[in-house]
């Protein structure tokens, strides 16, 4: 999961996409494969409908999602095209980090993508000067899917010092 996370962040999808992904898939599962689990499991009642959706769930349909980002990253297009915008608004984030690094403040920065919000996260190493960045550029390649997919993210500090 840690890894769709990390691909979600770099690529431009709507959230509502792989949440619909991920719903519609558990629910074609538990409709196909609900009586198979009425077998194998002891559950009675509410019990048995509220568990085997959440495993249905949580269980196919988190793996197709993540098939579906997995295949959109590594199978995107060759073209790169490098592009620069504006960021709108900047925060922050508490990180995970490694051992030594948890807890430090990642900024976060948001940018308007072709008309759509798009959050960027950055090492901890950007926060102490997040507010002197005005822009942020980027390469995109389109991925296998149609989603644009974002590497090699470098912030430019238009600021005169």
């Amino acid at each position: 999961m840690v890894l769709q996370i990390k691909i979600y962040r770099n690529t431009i999808i709507d959230l509502e996409i792989p949440i619909g992904i991920i719903l519609i898939i558990g629910i074609i599962a538990f409709i196909l494969d609900f009586k198979n689990y009425k077998k194998t499991y002891e559950y009675s009642g509410f019990g048995l409908y509220l568990f085997s959706i959440m495993h249905y769930i949580i269980g196919f349909g988190f793996i197709i999602c993540s098939i579906f980002m997995l295949m959109n990253y590594y199978l995107a297009d060759r073209n790169v095209k490098t592009e620069s915008y504006e960021i709108v608004d900047r925060t922050w984030i508490q990180g995970g980090g490694t051992r030594y690094r948890f807890g430090e403040k990642q900024p976060v920065f948001t940018i308007n993508y072709k008309g759509k919000k798009k959050e960027l996260v950055f090492f901890t190493e950007y926060y102490e000067k997040m507010n002197s960045y005005k822009t942020v550029e980027f390469e995109t390649r389109q991925g296998f899917f149609g989603f644009d997919v974002l590497e090699n993210k470098k912030l430019i500090n238009n600021i005169d010092e």
